[in-house]
């Protein structure tokens, strides 16, 4: 056995002996075996760089992807899609005013297109909202004299969440005063003209320019504070509130105005609020006979079930002689208003109105007025009205008769 193992062994080693001298001109030299490593050396180098380039690319892609899900997150919506951000939406009503003026009024006949706004909201992140509101008053607004109406940008303002409770708001702003100043939409009170007292003291609709806070204090309790543009009257508008409004169109600043507002709506049904609003000088400067200007508003609104009530108090204190000798150094009014609803979609109510914008003068300058009317809401975003007005005012100047309206929000 051992002859025969020893005898192959020696077969293969001629016979690889035999294959390596056919061979032996293709062997290389040393200078080419070098060659040959180097050249294998550069290859292994060039993949190690591609594959280092491949995992910075696999990096990136994990890092673009994790950006474009905090981004879905933020916004709340995938591609960045902004209508899906943006709110459209707006209030139109028309009037059709039919009084008997005597003492000295005038008759009121007419059709108006007293207002048509449309609101226009953004959301840039889940803190961060835009809110706006553009208002054509009167059907027709331009240059010419004869032309009753009016464009008015009544909102324009940023509100940024502080946290889950508190928020802050800069911008053109409707001041926090009143029922109507806010929530003035013709689906949401009674009568076809809003109130004349909330009109002519408080003076409603009412916006400035400015910035403030507001949040939750407590379960139910509400506050907003604000710095704005102030009032700008003067002797020759009589120091009434509703004229010294600037509308926030290149408006004076020397004297800046402070509104503080506390609100309760721990019930259901329920809202108690009041207002403080402080300015040293109502004149801007204007007027060295005029002085402070004070705000004083408190206001309650109650439903349970088919019944409701309105009621709110407001009045003005100004300092300085030039008020004082107009008697409009104090400006005050009041209305209540029940209401009924015997069906979901019809109701009635009635409004007794007292207001008087002089009355520190004790000369008979008082004004009152008794609204009763009805309102059908056809689609609760939609209402017809129609109410009776009567008047008594002191200075006998009065206006008597019936309005007609329809309303619309969306």
């Amino acid at each position: 056995m051992k002859l025969k193992i020893l005898t192959a062994s020696a077969l293969g080693a001629a016979l690889s002996l035999c294959t390596l001298a056919g061979q032996a001109a293709a062997v290389p030299d040393n200078a080419e075996l070098w060659k040959i490593i180097q050249q294998q050396a550069q290859e292994i180098e060039a993949l190690k760089r591609q594959q280092q380039h491949t995992d910075q690319k696999a990096v990136a892609a994990d890092e673009k992807a994790e950006a474009a899900v905090t981004a879905v997150e933020e916004t709340g919506s995938t591609g960045g899609n902004w209508a899906d951000r943006t709110r459209v939406g707006g209030y139109a009503e028309v009037h059709y005013n039919n009084l008997d003026g005597s003492g000295g009024a005038s008759d009121q006949k007419e059709v108006d297109l007293h207002r048509f706004v449309l609101f226009l909201g953004h959301e840039f992140t889940d803190d961060i909202r835009f809110y706006s509101e553009l208002e054509v008053e009167h059907g027709i607004a331009s240059h010419e004299d004869e032309d009753p109406g009016e464009v008015e940008v009544e909102q324009a303002y940023l509100e940024f969440d502080l946290n889950d409770r508190h928020m802050a708001r800069a911008g053109v702003v409707l001041l926090p005063v009143g029922i109507l100043n806010e929530t003035h939409e013709p689906t949401t009170f009674y009568g076809v003209e809003r109130n004349p007292v909330e009109h002519d003291i408080i003076p409603a609709t009412w916006w400035a320019g400015g910035a403030g806070l507001s949040g939750q204090v407590a379960p139910g309790w509400s506050y907003d504070v604000l710095l704005h543009e102030g009032l700008m009257t003067s002797a020759a508008d009589g120091y009434l509130p509703r004229e010294g409004r600037q509308k926030t169109g290149e408006a004076a600043a020397d004297d800046l105005a402070a509104t503080a507002r506390l609100r309760w709506t721990g019930m259901p049904g329920t809202e108690i609020a009041g207002t403080i609003q402080y300015q040293s000088d109502i004149t801007q400067g204007m007027d060295p006979n005029a002085g402070n200007a004070i705000l004083y508003e408190a206001h309650a609104q109650i439903e349970r079930g088919p019944f409701g009530l309105r009621a709110l108090y407001a009045r003005w204190d100004l300092d300085g002689s030039g008020p004082a000798a107009m008697g409009a150094d104090e400006q005050a009014g009041f209305y209540i208003e029940p209401s009924w609803k015997p069906v979901s979609n019809i109701g009635v109510f009635a409004r007794y109105n007292q207001w008087d914008n002089a009355a520190g003068d004790n000369t008979g300058s008082e004004n009152t007025q008794w609204d009763f009317g009805v309102n059908y809401w056809p689609h609760e975003d939609v209402v017809i009205k129609a109410d009776y007005q009567m008047q008594d005012n002191d200075n006998g100047e009065e206006q008597d008769g019936f309005n007609l309206g329809v309303g619309l929000q969306f």
